[in-house]
């Protein structure tokens, strides 16, 4: 399986969350965004070590080591007119996102209630874990 990551759950993963889990299961075959995202949860990344009390540094380096491959905006640029009409009202930051899933047919995996009309497979941390089998399912 190959989907397409938002920062809420790369940021999670990173600060040892259940969405870790879904990093090192051997179904899933890539995990792609693009560079605004990462970005992203390199900013948030930063700021939640700080409240925490979490070395910087570590805290990037573990950033750094996410298996996730950034795709370039000409792989998806066609569609974000198309995302830009689903969510731009919603949330502009997303809209990039949107578009790379849109333009490779790929399940969006955010925590965030806005992809749920998008026109795109969205899967929360707990339904993609489900899915996998990694936590029983109802």
């Amino acid at each position: 399986m190959r989907i397409v990551a938002d920062a809420n759950v790369l940021l999670a993963a990173v600060l040892g969350g259940r969405a870790s889990l879904i990093l090192e299961s051997p179904q899933v075959e890539g995990i792609l965004t693009v560079g605004q995202i990462i970005n992203e949860v390199e900013e948030y990344a930063i700021l939640l070590a700080r409240k925490k009390g979490l070395a910087e540094d570590l805290v990037l380096l573990a950033v750094g080591a996410l298996p996730v491959t950034i795709i370039e905006q000409t792989a998806y640029k066609a569609a974000i007119p198309e995302a830009t009409k689903r969510i731009g009202k919603r949330d502009p930051d997303d809209v990039e996102l949107l578009a790379l899933a849109i333009a490779l047919n790929l399940p969006v995996w955010s925590n965030d209630k806005h992809f749920r009309r998008t026109g795109v497979e969205w899967l929360t941390t707990e339904a993609l874990l489900k899915r996998l089998g990694l936590i029983g399912g109802s």
